[in-house]
């Protein structure tokens, strides 16, 4: 068990003429949130990591919405990436797979990842609709690559069943909630060891 002196945390502070995102993040934490993004699906997306996931996360993000949302979802992904980067640490000791399936009534994801030290995204959804309310399902796509690209993590998404994009959404991100905190769950055997043949990650 990790103890609060050694809590796997960071803040990041990502600015550019599109956007403004400040990102905390608590790997060893409750499930606790707050979200302000201008974009409450996305919200509701992102307590669904934290809360499945046994994440602290505090997000305050201002965008452009006045053209569309993209650019706060794809630098969202990014700046919670270099957090997460940031905040993993050397990676010793960890399981560094994780693995979730999450139905939802009639929907059901799978999520497979790998703290790898390599960017990778598979990303299979065919959503039933293009747009849950006013939110672009596309980019789920654009924050999941975002993310990939800067927390170094090869992730497998797909949805399997689903006939509501809403349920397939949510059992998308509960399923990488939970498949983050099995990856970054300590294993005793380890000791202290890198989870690699090569010793690196």
């Amino acid at each position: 068990m990790i103890g609060k002196e050694k809590m796997r945390s960071a803040k990041v502070t990502r600015n550019t003429l599109e956007t403004q995102i400040s990102v905390e993040l608590n790997l060893d934490g409750t499930g606790s949130a707050s979200f302000e993004t201008g974009l409450p699906f996305l919200d509701h997306m992102l307590d669904q990591i934290a809360r499945h996931g046994l994440l602290d996360i505090s997000v305050i993000a201002r965008g452009d919405l006045h053209i569309d949302a993209h650019h706060t979802v794809e630098d969202l992904g990014i700046t919670f990436g270099q957090a997460f980067n940031q905040a993993i640490g050397d990676k010793k000791g960890l399981t560094r797979y994780g693995h979730a399936y999450v139905p939802l009534d009639e929907a059901l994801s799978r999520v497979v990842l790998d703290l790898s030290g390599r960017p990778g995204l598979v990303f299979n959804c065919e959503f039933v609709r293009a747009s849950i309310g006013d939110f672009d399902v596309d980019l789920f796509h654009e924050f999941f690559q975002g993310f990939v690209n800067h927390a170094l993590v090869t992730l497998h998404i797909d949805n399997l069943a689903g006939g509501n994009a809403h349920h397939q959404a949510e059992t998308i991100f509960k399923a990488f909630g939970r498949a983050l905190r099995m990856a970054l769950e300590v294993d005793v055997r380890m000791a202290g060891m890198m989870p690699s043949t090569k010793g690196v990650l």
